[in-house]
């Protein structure tokens, strides 16, 4: 029989939740349009007051503000699945980057996706003319394969892949270090290079965009897509069990399943103090300006290795409704949270940093926020990503998802909620096939 006839789910509402989801980020999200999909009913608890976790949007003064600088890579296998793209209406990043090198800004371009800046490209003085052939090799290499093949490959940390590939020091401190390090908010390159092969060929398959309306909007239609009512807000955990969870209010909730969708830390938590996974975290300063610094959607990178600002965007020249009609977001990431570190001294010397590259216009930049985010990514250093995928059920019986439990992505968050409903899926088919536990 399919599982939306199951008898386990089929007496159950909204009030009697066959299953608990603590946390509405979007391995949550994911893990509950998966149990919708299959007809059984659940109950998502958000201690935040809204859905999304890290993939949230603030509206602030006319412009939207994602929680620390993020793209959605449009080759996500998970994402395809979960998400209408079309729906999401894209806008894309022109593929490479701007690398500020020895004082001036050099294109660093894909030749495959934008030939017309190729010999742009092949001039650029942040890699010898070796190092590009070696990035071909390595479009190649990782693009083999699927992915479960490529999460087998042994592994070691970014760096040392890249020094095995051959890589010169030059390409490897003023492209990889600022481009890797702004995905994995550390330009040390300690991260796996499973992590690393997965994001490049992400990068290779598909497109970096943002979201017409920003990121938060992933979250938004995921929520849409969900029974009315089927997400609590404001609705903390502090307890959890296999089979029921209590709230900072007191109540305590049942349910057949629970699953714990928060991220490491928070997991960690409520788990216990064993299963502590470590993390990265981001600085992101928003500015507003009348004029962009840069007149295009790209990427634009640090390649000189001084001042707190490790790479820089203007989402509004990736998609217009970032930014009121007239009016420019600027957004400058800086790696790791240092609690104590004044921020305004932090901000001063972020502008310090981009008047030196833009020039006196950045003294008419207005500070709109500042988003200081401590576990903004877990960190995926060897052996963190052996094997790459955790299983979804721990020993005392509680469902997992988190983007912890693969890799540390959109995709991992996606993909780590879904298996965590199949797992619970799977639980019911045998019950209901075997309802007196004889197999």
């Amino acid at each position: 029989m399919s599982l939306i006839d199951d008898p386990l789910s089929g007496n159950r509402n909204l009030s009697d939740p066959e299953v608990l989801i603590v946390g509405g980020g979007l391995a949550g999200l994911c893990c509950a349009r998966r149990l919708h999909d299959a007809g059984r009913t659940f109950l998502i608890l958000e201690g935040s007051d809204a859905a999304g976790g890290r993939a949230r949007t603030d509206r602030h003064d006319g412009f939207l503000l994602d929680r620390g600088f993020q793209v959605l890579l449009t080759a996500y296998p998970e994402a395809k699945q979960f998400l209408d793209y079309k729906a999401l209406q894209p806008k894309y990043f022109e593929p490479g980057a701007l690398v500020r090198y020895r004082g001036k800004f050099h294109r660093f371009a894909d030749p495959w996706r934008r030939p017309r800046h190729l010999l742009a490209t092949a001039l650029s003085p942040v890699a010898s003319f070796g190092d590009k052939l070696r990035i071909a090799r390595l479009r190649n290499r990782v693009g083999r394969g699927s992915l479960e093949q490529l999460y087998q490959r042994p592994a070691v940390t970014t760096l040392e892949r890249l020094q095995e590939q051959g890589f010169s020091s030059r390409i490897i401190d003023h492209f990889f270090r600022p481009f890797l390090g702004g995905i994995f908010l550390e330009p040390e390159l300690q991260t796996s290079s499973r992590m690393f092969e997965f994001v490049f060929r992400m990068f290779a398959e598909g497109d970096a965009a943002l979201p017409a309306q920003g990121m938060g909007q992933m979250a938004d239609q995921l929520v849409r897509s969900l029974p009315p009512d089927s997400v609590r807000i404001n609705a903390r955990v502090v307890q959890v069990a296999p089979d029921r969870v209590r709230l900072d209010n007191g109540d305590e909730l049942p349910a057949s399943h629970v699953v714990v969708a928060c991220d490491g830390p928070n997991a960690g938590e409520l788990m216990g103090s064993g299963f502590q996974r470590g993390t990265n975290g981001v600085t992101c300063f928003y500015f507003a300006a009348s004029r962009p610094p840069v007149d295009e959607p790209i990427l634009v990178l640090n390649g000189e290795g001084r001042g707190p600002v490790n790479n820089l965007c203007v989402p509004s020249q990736v998609a217009a409704a970032y930014a009121p009609a007239g009016r420019s977001l600027i957004s400058a990431t800086v790696l790791g949270v240092d609690a104590n570190e004044q921020l305004d001294k932090l901000q001063a010397d972020v502008l310090q940093q981009m008047k030196e590259w833009f020039g006196s216009e950045v003294d008419q930049w207005r500070h709109l926020k500042t988003y200081r985010i401590p576990g903004a990514l877990p960190s995926q250093e060897p052996p963190a990503l052996s094997p790459v995928v955790k299983p979804a059920v721990a020993d005392n019986g509680l469902y997992l998802c988190g983007d912890y439990l693969d890799t540390a992505s959109i995709q991992g968050a996606m993909i780590s909620g879904r298996r965590a409903a199949e797992g619970i899926l799977e639980v019911g088919v045998q019950t209901a096939a075997f309802p007196n536990g004889a197999k």
